[in-house]
């Protein structure tokens, strides 16, 4: 079986994504492979899990992935079409019911509805990506992270703790939050400047050195998951890069390279790390096995980049 073959004989939520970004099939093709995902496999497993009052797991958010805030994430990632009936009835269910109170411990936040967000820009990041992708109006919550932009470009989780220079994880969250406002509202000048400066911020390190030594910043960086989480690697980087239709240039060559030299002689891209955590679906095979997810990612990355063969 060759790895198009392989690749499409799985679930809608991967299916969908290799018609649409490698097989360059019509959209109304497209379109109906990915309708499947509110009903089949995984994207209508995890529908199932959610609870009458809009929460998976009985908690907003957890360090586990079985919340109602990792489930979403999940579900976004799938695919799920926002004009379905099943989005429509899950999202109606968080936004009249779920909160950010937590079952163990009280915050300043209890009382937030979700898609209002909590504090940390990473988590409401990745919850603004959330709302618009399924048509929540993120207004609000774009304009809080704007005003934590800091100057070097990027964002950082632990600014309340001393932080003054931003960090790779919070960054890519709240950038892929911003593409996904873009779209939702139509484009914005001020909402481009930023994620461009967040991009900047990035394309600088070349995704992952440092500035200041030109060392790895993190090897784990180097090794790709799915799924990533709040986490940051560069795939992801550059996945969001192709998303975002920025045009390739010499500062992502190495990290085209490392996604290169991760490819196995089958074609493949193996699954590299598992993050910690209880998971609602078990998508792959362990760590080293071929990952479906990860050579999806890779082989169209690397078209963008001009650098594929499917």
């Amino acid at each position: 079986m060759n790895v198009l073959d392989w690749l499409l004989d799985s679930d809608p939520s991967i299916r969908w994504q290799v018609m649409r970004d490698l097989t360059h099939e019509p959209a109304d093709v497209v379109a109906a492979e990915r309708s499947r995902v509110a009903s089949e496999g995984w994207g209508g497993r995890l529908l199932a899990l959610q609870a009458p009052d809009g929460k998976w797991g009985g908690e907003p958010w957890s360090q586990d992935h079985t919340d109602t805030f990792h489930s979403l994430e999940l579900l976004r990632l799938l695919g799920l079409d926002p004009a379905s009936d099943q989005a429509g009835r899950a999202i109606g269910l968080v936004r009249e019911h779920v909160t950010w109170r937590m079952t163990e411990f009280e915050t300043p936040w209890s009382d937030h509805r979700f898609f209002e967000g909590e504090v940390e820009p990473c988590i409401n990041g990745n919850t603004v990506a959330t709302g618009a992708h399924f048509g929540v109006d993120m207004t609000p919550l774009v304009e809080r992270l704007l005003g934590e932009q800091l100057p070097d470009g990027g964002w950082n989780c632990e600014v309340e703790n001393g932080a003054t220079v931003s960090s790779f994880g919070t960054t890519i969250n709240v950038l892929e939050g911003l593409l996904g406002h873009e779209r939702a509202i139509g484009g914005s000048a001020r909402v481009g400047e930023a994620r461009r400066r967040g991009e900047e911020y990035m394309l600088e390190r070349r995704l992952l050195r440092r500035r200041s030594t030109g060392k790895v910043i993190d090897p784990d960086w180097l090794r790709f998951s799915f799924p990533y989480w709040w986490r940051y690697d560069v795939l992801r980087a550059l996945d969001y890069l192709r998303d975002s239709g920025f045009t390739p240039d010499e500062r992502i060559a190495e990290a085209i390279e490392v996604v290169e030299d991760n490819r196995d002689p089958d074609g493949r891209w193996p699954l590299q790390k598992v993050h910690p955590g209880e998971v609602h679906l078990q998508m792959e095979d362990d760590e080293g096995q071929p990952s479906r997810w990860n050579t999806l990612r890779a082989m169209r990355v690397l078209e963008w980049s001009g650098r594929g063969s499917s």
